[in-house]
C-alpha cells in the first residue's frame, strides 16, 4: 500500500478545487482542440516518424554526442559531458564564478530541474531567476509544486496570484490578468538586462550542426539566450537528433500535443554562439551546452526501457490522464510527473523514488493512444512496477492474496464458496452489497459491491453443455473469475448465444484466473505460474477456439502468456499456439452473424418501442483488442435496440480491478464522471464487454438510486424477442 505521506500528497490534491478544476477544465477543451489541430493529418504516421528517429537517436548516443561536441566547437561553443547532476552542477557553477555572475536568467528547463540547479546556486551566493511566467510564480511560493508540465501553474486563480504578486511588491495588486502580466513583464525585464548569465534547456539538439532547438510561447527563452554574456544550454542525451530534417516531424507533433497549437509562438534554433548584445559585452557570447547523462545511457542500454528515451515531453500523456486530472503533478514528488515520468523517475533519480508514483497509473491505455512518440507507456509502468517487487517485494497484504491465494486456485474456489454461504449479514439477500462494516467501509463508499454467486458458473455448466448434432464449431469457454463467481448468469448468455449459432462450448474446469491481478501487481512469479495453469487446462479441451467474455482475460490469454514465458523451451510455444485461438465472445459473436446484421430499430414486441441502450467502452476492449466499433455493429444488428452514444463513452470507470480497492478514493471520482455521462445520454440499459466495468458501473447506479441497468453485450443477446 501506499506510504503515508504518498497518501497524504494524494488527499490534499484530491480536496484542491481549484486545481481539480483547473486540470479538468483544460483537459475537456484539450481533447476536443487537439482533435481539431490533428484534422487532415496522419498522425499514426507522424508518430511512427518520431518513434523511428528517437529509436535510433538512443542506440547510439556517444557517437551522436561525439559529432554535436565537433559541430558545436567547430563554431566556437563548449561543450561538457555531465555523467550525473553533480558534474553538471559544478560546471555551471564554475563558468559563473569564473565570470562573476551573481544573478542568473533561467527560461523554463526540466533538466535544470532535474539536476537541482537553482538550490545548489543559491547555497553558493548565486541567485537563479525563473523567467516562464508559471515557473516564476511558483518560485515566488516557497514549497510550491508544478502541477503540469507544460503549464506549471494552471492551477493558480488570478486571486492567489494578485496575492503572491502583492507579497512580492509590498503593495495591493488586483486580480486582473492584464495587470499581472503587465507587472511579470516589468519585474522580469530588469533581471534579463542586468543577469550575467541566461540557462535555457532545449527541445532538440542536432547532432549534424550543433544546433538547439527551445519552443516556448512567451519568449523569455529568446531573452535569456541573447540578452546575458553568458548562455548555458542544458541538454539531455535524448534530446539528440542526427540530422536537422529530423526536427520537421518533432516540430509537427511537439505543440499539436502539447498545448493543440499548429506551432508554438517561437521557435529559436541556435547554432554556435552569436554577437554579444549588450553594450557591457564584449565581441561574441560565450555559450556552453551541458550534454547530461544522468542515467540516460543506462536507460538507453536497457532493452525494455529505452522506448520511453523517445518521450518529447509534449505532457499529452497527462492531458489525457483521468488519474492525472485528479491529482495533478504536485502528488508525483519528483521533477517529471504521469506515467512517463514515473519511468524517467526511476531511472533519473532511483527505482525506490519510482515505487509510489508508478503505482498511480490505472491501465486505462489513453496515454499509449495519444502518445506522439509512439511509446507504450503502460506496458512500461508494468514492467516498472514488476522490478520494484523484485527489488522490495509485495506488501504483505499483496503476498497474501496473490501467493496465498490467487496462486492457488483451488484454496481459492474454496474460500469463495465458503464466502458465498457466509455473506448473508452484509448482503441482506439482496444481489448487491450497499454498505460494508468499519476497516472495509471505503470500498462501497460511492458504488455498491455485488455478492457472491450462490453457484458458480462451473457447477453450472453441465446443465448448459448439451451435444449439438452438427456442430459449426468447438469453442472452449475461458470465463475468469468475476464471470465464474460473481456474475455466472453472463456465462450462461455466452452459452445460450453461441448455442443459437451452432458452437458446441466446453468449459475446462482446470482453468484458474488468468493472472492479471497478479501481473498487474508487479508478481511476475504467480503470473507465470497461473500462465502455465491455463494453457495446460486449455490444451486439454481440443477446442479450435478460446472464447472469453472478459477483455482483461483475453489480454491475459493472447499477449500476456506468450510474454511470461518467452524463452522457456517447455512452454513459450504451447503459449503461442493457445493465444492464436483467443478470441472475444462479441468478436466471435460478429464474425458468426456477419451476414445477419444490420436490423436495428424494430420495436419491442411487448411494448412496441425501442429500448435505448449506451455503450460503455471498456479500456482493454477498446485500446487493447480494437472491437469498439464490432461491440456496437453487433448492438445495432438487435432488434428492438436504439443505441445511443453518450460523451466520453470511451473514458475509464475507474475500475481498474484491485486499483480500486488501493486507491478508491480516485476511483470514486471516475466513476461519478461516468455515470453523470450516462444519465446525460437518456439511455435506460448500458451494454458492456468487460464483467469488470459491470461490476463497477452497476454499483455505482445502486448507489445513486438509479433505474438504469448494466448489461454484458452476451446477457442483451441472450434475451429472447
Amino acid at each position: 500500500m501506499a506510504g503515508k505521506e504518498f497518501k497524504q500528497r494524494i488527499h490534499r490534491a484530491l480536496n484542491n478545487a481549484s486545481l481539480r478544476g483547473a486540470l479538468g477544465r483544460f483537459a475537456d477543451s484539450y481533447i476536443v482542440s487537439r482533435e481539431q489541430v490533428y484534422a487532415g493529418r496522419d498522425f499514426e504516421s507522424l508518430r511512427q516518424r518520431i518513434a523511428a528517429i528517437k529509436a535510433d537517436a538512443a542506440g547510439r548516443y556517444e557517437e551522436l554526442a561525439e559529432r554535436f561536441t565537433r559541430a558545436v566547437e567547430a563554431r566556437g561553443g563548449k561543450v561538457f559531458r555531465a555523467h550525473d547532476a553533480a558534474a553538471a552542477r559544478e560546471y555551471i557553477y564554475q563558468v559563473a564564478k569564473e565570470h562573476g555572475v551573481t544573478d542568473i536568467v533561467k527560461s523554463k528547463s526540466f533538466a535544470s530541474e532535474e539536476i537541482h540547479l537553482n538550490e545548489f546556486l543559491q547555497e553558493r551566493g548565486i541567485n537563479p531567476h525563473e523567467t516562464d511566467l508559471a515557473e516564476w510564480i511558483l518560485q515566488l511560493m516557497p514549497g510550491e509544486r508544478p502541477s503540469h508540465m507544460v503549464m506549471p501553474a494552471i492551477h493558480l486563480p488570478k486571486e492567489e496570484v494578485a496575492r503572491v504578486f502583492s507579497r512580492y511588491l509590498g503593495q495591493p495588486v488586483e486580480p486582473d490578468i492584464k495587470n499581472l502580466v503587465r507587472i511579470a513583464r516589468r519585474e522580469l525585464r530588469k533581471k534579463f538586462l542586468t543577469a550575467g548569465m541566461g540557462i535555457s534547456g532545449a527541445n532538440i539538439a542536432v547532432a549534424e550542426t550543433g544546433t538547439i532547438v527551445i519552443c516556448t510561447n512567451e519568449g523569455n527563452a529568446r531573452l535569456a539566450t541573447t540578452v546575458p554574456p553568458v548562455h548555458v544550454a542544458i541538454v539531455g542525451y535524448e534530446k539528440l537528433v542526427p540530422e536537422l530534417k529530423d526536427i520537421v516531424p518533432i516540430l509537427e507533433a511537439l505543440p499539436r500535443s502539447g498545448t493543440a497549437q499548429p506551432i508554438t509562438s517561437y521557435v529559436t534554433m541556435i547554432t554556435g554562439p552569436v554577437p554579444a548584445w549588450r553594450d557591457d559585452s564584449e565581441g561574441i557570447k560565450e555559450l556552453h551546452v551541458v550534454l547530461l547523462d544522468n542515467g540516460r545511457t543506462r536507460m538507453a542500454a536497457d532493452p525494455v526501457f529505452k522506448e520511453a528515451l523517445q518521450c518529447i515531453r509534449c505532457a499529452s500523456c497527462t492531458n489525457v490522464c483521468p488519474v492525472f486530472q485528479l491529482v495533478s503533478g504536485q502528488v508525483y514528488g519528483y521533477i517529471y510527473n504521469g506515467g512517463i515520468g514515473s519511468i524517467l523517475t526511476a531511472f533519473f533519480n532511483s527505482l525506490e523514488d519510482a515505487a509510489e508514483p508508478q503505482s498511480l497509473c490505472i491501465g486505462c491505455r489513453r496515454c499509449a493512444e495519444v502518445c506522439p512518440a509512439k511509446i507504450n507507456i503502460p506496458d512500461l509502468v508494468l514492467k516498472l512496477r514488476e522490478r520494484v517487487v523484485t527489488k522490495q517485494g509485495l506488501s504483505s497484504g499483496y503476498r497474501i492474496a496473490l501467493h496465498g491465494v490467487v496462486a492457488r486456485p483451488k484454496l481459492m474456489h474454496t474460500l469463495l464458496r465458503a464466502a458465498a454461504r457466509l455473506q448473508g449479514p452484509v448482503t441482506h439477500g439482496r444481489p448487491l452489497i450497499r454498505h460494508l462494516p468499519i476497516f472495509f467501509s471505503s470500498l462501497t463508499e460511492g458504488r455498491s459491491l455485488p455478492a457472491i454467486a450462490r453457484a458458480p458458473l462451473r457447477d453450472r455448466v453441465k446443465d448448459l453443455e448439451r451435444p449439438l448434432s452438427r456442430p459449426r464449431l468447438r469453442a472452449a469457454f475461458y470465463s475468469g473469475c468475476v464471470i465464474d463467481f460473481v456474475y455466472p448468469e453472463i456465462g450462461e448468455a455466452v452459452y445460450k448465444v453461441l448455442g443459437r449459432e451452432g458452437v458446441q462450448v466446453v468449459f475446462p474446469q482446470e482453468q484458474a484466473c488468468c493472472g492479471a491481478p497478479a501481473a498487474y501487481a508487479g508478481d511476475r512469479e504467480t503470473a507465470v505460474k497461473l500462465a502455465k495453469q491455463n494453457i495446460a487446462a486449455l490444451e486439454g479441451t481440443g477446442a479450435g477456439v478460446i472464447v472469453t467474455a472478459c477483455p482483461t482475460c483475453a489480454v491475459a490469454l493472447k499477449k500476456d502468456f506468450p510474454e511470461l514465458l518467452t524463452g522457456d523451451p517447455a512452454w513459450e510455444a504451447r503459449a503461442r499456439i493457445v493465444a492464436a485461438k483467443v478470441k472475444d465472445f462479441t468478436e466471435l459473436v460478429h464474425e458468426l452473424t456477419r451476414d445477419r446484421q444490420g436490423s436495428s430499430g424494430q420495436p419491442l414486441k411487448e411494448s412496441g418501442r425501442a429500448l435505448k441502450v449506451t455503450y460503455h467502452d471498456s479500456c482493454h476492449f477498446k485500446r487493447h483488442l480494437g472491437l469498439d466499433r464490432v461491440a456496437r455493429e453487433v448492438l445495432n444488428g438487435q432488434p428492438g435496440l436504439e443505441l445511443v452514444e453518450m460523451q466520453e463513452s470511451d473514458r475509464c470507470c475507474g475500475f481498474g480491478g484491485s486499483y480500486s480497492i488501493k486507491y478508491p478514493e480516485i476511483s470514486r471520482p471516475i466513476l461519478e464522471r461516468k455515470l453523470k455521462n450516462i444519465a446525460a445520454s437518456g439511455a435506460e440499459l448500458v451494454a458492456v464487454d468487460c464483467p469488470g466495468c459491470v461490476l463497477q458501473l452497476r454499483g455505482g447506479l445502486d448507489q445513486m438510486g438509479s433505474a438504469v441497468q448494466v448489461k454484458h453485450t452476451a446477457e442483451i443477446l441472450a434475451i429472447e424477442d
